[in-house]
Order: structure tokens, then sequence, then C-alpha cells
């Protein structure tokens, strides 16, 4: 046998045989799925301002779906249920007192104001100077924020028009509900010297018609327009519901949210809640909470065949046939005098104390964040006949309800909505609320409070690295980390030659990642001490 017959890789069988062996590139994905290692990865380069040093790093993508990148979306769940788990059965007050204002804030402030006040003296009169001191304001801002500020800034221009203040008056059809000063404590009540249980409840939608293995009886007669529009507003109506919940409790409730479709695709809620709050409470706040969408009429649709027209001059749509423009938002908001939709809760309410510490709490942690890694399409399939038809009719209500005042099916019902261009095509948003593969589930799929547990992500996700970090010190392993202020870093243009290639950093990640986790499974197994101590006694231990 040759040495290039040596060197030929095997090719025994037949051709169906060989096609049924695995890919290259599907045992590397496989084999960075069981490390951790992302497999969506986008590459930056890294400079070390010092030393001068280049290199290339796979950063992760991040998403929160399996079906995506199954470690990143395992990472993004483990962050959440370390939130909820922290957060849920607090003992102590979270800090979150805010820093005073630097020097700097306010010399930078100082100078906006002149800025503005020069800006408002010009900008009817010199056009040109206006601009100037607009692109000036706009850098004095990025400046504030990478102080470090949060909240609004006051307008450059003074607003024409006022916002139109509706009645805040319950309606005569929602039951009143007590009101109490909302005190500043977080903290649930204590029983008997030892005991602070909390809450897990469940809010759903209204019903909409009846319904059998998750689709219409009679789709004929189900209410299709309403339950869009209770998906689209979902969102709001569960703010109203924590408005009206820490009015009646007396006291500043903090939770951790999930929201997840329903198989008949109407969203419903979960939620922890710190501290005990009985559920007759809980009911009476659920049937007397509603929000009222003060939007223009939409209940039917203007331009079917034809659709308005954009005008370059009058920067307006125009309807066209008669070339008149359409009314502006502000000015339709104004002739409202009724809501065009209200949504309120549905019957089914479920609220259930549970003790910190106990293994009830873990399951419901687990509970709570079973759905985060699968989209919504993976969460309800249409796996019948009927449950496509539902979907298929519900996606062309969302298509034709709007989902906010700038979104673009307004110019279906005559009326232009804000921040309007030439490149908004009527009739086409790309909100979330109208794509087939969400049926209007709301974007934000955890909600979680200020107070929780004081903390943000980025904040759990460094008490974890430091965790481990102080877990390898324990045994003489120092991972040195570099002053982050002397690091540049910039995304790599497509094309780049210099670039490595995916799988090569996939790769070296793969073998930083077994390097790692030998290193941790070395202090985990220090800190168990020898064999027969009780494992109890380590942090380490416990955490892992």
């Amino acid at each position: 046998m040759t040495d290039q017959e040596q060197s030929q890789p095997a090719t025994t069988g037949t051709r169906a045989e060989r096609m049924r062996t695995p890919l290259a590139a599907d045992v590397i994905r496989a084999t960075a799925e069981k490390h951790g290692v992302c497999v969506r990865s986008f590459t930056m380069e890294v400079g070390d301002t010092e030393t001068g040093e280049l290199r290339y790093v796979p950063v992760p993508c991040g998403s929160t779906v399996e079906s995506v990148c199954l470690p990143c979306a395992r990472k993004a769940k483990a962050l959440r249920q370390a939130q909820c788990r922290e957060g849920w059965h607090m003992t102590e007050e979270p800090v979150l007192a805010a820093e005073p204002p630097s020097e700097d804030h306010k010399e930078l402030l100082t100078y906006r104001a002149d800025l503005v006040a020069a800006y408002r003296e010009v900008v009817e009169h010199d056009q040109a100077e206006a601009e100037e001191l607009r692109e000036e304001i706009t850098g004095v801002d990025a400046e504030l924020r990478q102080l470090g500020m949060r909240g609004r800034l006051p307008a450059l221009d003074v607003p024409t028009k006022r916002a139109v203040k509706r009645s805040t008056r319950r309606r005569q059809d929602a039951p009143n509900l007590p009101r109490q000063k909302v005190a500043k404590t977080t903290v649930g009540r204590e029983y008997a010297g030892k005991f602070r249980p909390s809450m897990f409840v469940t809010l759903t939608c209204d019903s909409y018609g009846p319904v059998r293995d998750g689709a219409p009886v009679d789709p004929s007669r189900y209410d299709y327009r309403r339950a869009a529009r209770d998906a689209v507003h979902f969102s709001a109506l569960v703010d109203r519901w924590w408005q009206n919940l820490r009015r009646v409790v007396g006291w500043d409730a903090q939770y951790f949210a999930t929201v997840e479709p329903q198989k008949r695709t109407a969203p419903h809620l979960h939620a922890a809640i710190r501290g005990a709050i009985p559920h007759d409470v809980i009911r009476q706040v659920t049937e007397a909470t509603y929000h009222q969408v003060w939007w223009p009429n939409h209940d039917q649709v203007v331009y079917v065949d034809r659709l308005p027209v954009w005008d370059g001059d009058t920067r307006m749509f125009l309807d066209p046939d008669t070339r008149e423009p359409l009314t502006a938002w502000d000015d339709a908001v104004e002739q409202v005098e009724d809501p065009a939709h209200v949504v309120t809760f549905g019957r089914q309410v479920h609220s259930k104390g549970i003790l910190g510490g106990t293994d009830e709490a873990g399951r419901h942690i687990g509970y709570l964040t079973k759905y985060l890694t699968k989209s919504t399409g993976e969460v309800v399939e249409a796996d019948t006949a009927r449950l496509r038809d539902h979907h298929d009719r519900l996606h062309a209500e969302l298509s034709v309800t709007p989902c906010s005042p700038r979104c673009a099916v307004w110019l279906l019902y005559g009326v232009q909505p804000k921040g309007a261009g030439s490149k908004t095509t009527p009739g086409h948003c790309k909100g979330r609320a109208h794509r087939r593969t969400t049926l209007g589930l709301p974007g934000r799929r955890v909600l979680v409070s200020r107070k929780w547990s004081g903390k943000t992500l980025d904040d759990h996700k460094a008490d974890r690295k430091a965790f481990v970090q102080q877990a390898l010190a324990a045994i003489g392993i120092e991972k040195p980390q570099p002053d982050p202020a002397r690091l540049v870093w910039r995304k790599v243009e497509p094309g780049d030659p210099h670039v490595p290639p995916r799988p090569h950093l996939v790769m070296h990640a793969i073998a930083e990642r077994i390097t790692w986790r030998a290193e941790y499974d070395r202090a985990l197994l220090a800190a168990a001490g020898p064999p027969g101590s009780d494992p109890e006694t380590s942090a380490i231990q416990q955490a892992a």
C-alpha cells in the first residue's frame, strides 16, 4: 500500500451509509453544547493599549432560546433562577441608595442649560447655528450618560401641544378598591417568630368563547378582536395590577414574574411575590383591575385595496384619492371621547403561600422559569388542523391591530402614527405583536421589580463569577483580570482576512472550558474535605 493510499480517509460502505454519518459541523456543535460553549458566537477584536497585543475573542450570542443556542439559553435560565431565589424570601430590605451627583455632573448640566437657552434664541431665524448647537447638546448628553446618569433630560424643543389628560375616576362597572398609603418597606411580615411566607400567583386573560383542546369550539363565535387587543395590552394591565396591589396592601410589594401563552394562545402570568397577602385580597384586586386604552377608534379598516401615499413636501401621508393629509396622531387622540378598548383579567385566579428554603419553593422557581428557553411557537405547537386554523385567524386579527402609537397599522385606519416617515410602509409593522411566531405575546417574558433582589442581572452574573474566582483562589489558582480601561473592543468587519474561522475559535473555547471545569472540580473536592466530612459545611458545595 502506498503512502498516498494510507493517507486517504476510509470510504467503505455504500453512499447511503456514508450519508448517515454526522457532519463535522454537527460534531463541533454537539461538543460545544456538551461543554457549555456558545455555538453562535460573534468575533470581537481586543486590543491592549499597554502591551499593544491584538487578539480575537468569541463573544457569546446571549440567546435565551434553546433551539437557537442551547448553552447561552441554559446560562440565561440559571441566572434568572438565581435572581428569583435570592429575592423571593429576603429578610432585609435591599439597599438601593443612589449616589449624589458629582461636580462633573453639575458642570456639564450647567453647560447644557446655557446651550439650550442659546438654541431656543436662534432656532426660529438661524437653522445652521441651531443645528450646530443641537449637535453640541447631543455630545454633552452622551458625556453625562458616560458619567453615569439615569432618567430623561428635558427636550430641546418645547412641545406645542400638551398631552391630553384623562379622568382618573374609576369606571362605574368596576368594583371599588380600598386605598392605603404605600410604605417603603418591601419585606413581608414574620409570623410566630420564624415563618416568613411569600406568595405564588397565576393570572389569566378573560374567556373569548368556548375552547376545546386549545382551539375554539365555534371559531365564528370566538371573539378574535378582543383576544388580539387583550394580548397587545396585557403588559399594561399587569402594570396596573401591581399598582393596585401595592395601594391595597399598603407596602411596596416586589415581584418576579414570567409571561407565558396558554394552549389557547392567550397570555397568562406566573408571579412570585415577596411577603404574605391574603387570598381574598388578591382576588379582589384582580376583579377590580382594568386598563383603558385611550386610542383613536380602530374598529373598521379604512384602506384595504388602496393605501395612503407619502408626500415629501408636506411630510405627511395623504389619501390616495383626495390627496388630503391623514389625521395626525395628536389630533386624533384629542378627539377621543371613549376608550377604544378596556382590558380585564379572567375569573381564574390562583394564589398560594410558599415558605422559603423548602422543596416547594424550589419546585415553583423551576415552574416559573420552565418555558424561558422556548419560543412562543415551541410552547404552543399547532399540531392539529383546528389549532393551525385558530393561530391563522388570531394572526390575521393581530395584523390589523395597532400595537403602539408608532405602529404603521394606524395608516390603515386613516391616522398618521407618531414618527411616520418616507420609509414607513402602511399596514406593515415590525413589532413583536404582529409576528406569526409570537401571536401577540408581550416582548418582556420576565418581569422583575426594581427592589426584588437589589441587583441587576449583570450584578448577579458578577456574583457568580466572583464566587468561582474565590473557590479557585482557595486552592492556589489565581486568574489575573486585566484592567478594563486598557482594553479596546472592536467588532470585526465581514471578510477580514486576519479573523480566525469560527470553528477554530469554538474549538479553542472548548479546550479552555474543559481546563476551567477541571480546575473548578478540584476546588469543589478541596472544599468538600476528606471522605466522611459533612458537605453541608462547605459554602462551595452548597452553591454548586
